[in-house]
């Protein structure tokens, strides 16, 4: 069962990954901005007058293309270690609902790094919610099926 989580962790995070790639490569003009900031930091001015932006405005487009590449990236190799989370997990249920919260967890991570998103209280209430619910579908033990219990008894 462990390998099984193991792989559902790493599919959540690929996956909250490949989303803030997308947001990257397709949001508003993020990496513009992160390219004018860089520029002024490495200038050493701290300034705006007399930095030359003309290389942000050609160079967030690789950026940006290098961010869609990474996107499908992540996809890609998501769906491979979710195909060997649901073949190491016991139930389906379980790869599931571990690749769905450590996404969850993972986004809101990458978002408050990246983007400096915060979120509103009801959001954690739910990701609580959600952990509780992984708790106790990880705690619980498969039965064993109904009929073949019947059949041992006859």
């Amino acid at each position: 069962m462990l390998p099984g989580v193991f792989y559902a962790l790493i599919a959540g995070f690929l996956a909250a990954l490949a989303s803030s790639s997308a947001k990257l490569s397709l949001g508003a003009d993020y990496l513009k901005g992160v390219c004018e900031t860089a520029r002024i930091w490495i200038d050493g001015q701290g300034n705006t007058t007399g930095v030359d932006t003309t290389a942000c405005d050609w160079l967030h487009i690789p950026l940006r293309l290098l961010c869609g590449g990474l996107l499908f990236t992540c996809n890609a190799v998501m769906w491979t270690f979710f195909a060997k989370a649901l073949r190491h997990s016991s139930s389906s249920a379980r790869a599931t609902v571990t690749t769905t919260a450590s996404n969850f967890i993972f986004s809101a991570i990458l978002g408050h790094v990246i983007f400096g998103e915060t979120h509103a209280t009801l959001w954690w209430v739910g990701i609580i919610l959600t952990l509780t619910g992984l708790l106790v579908l990880h705690g619980s033990t498969p039965q064993a099926p109904r009929e073949n219990v019947e059949k041992k008894y006859e």
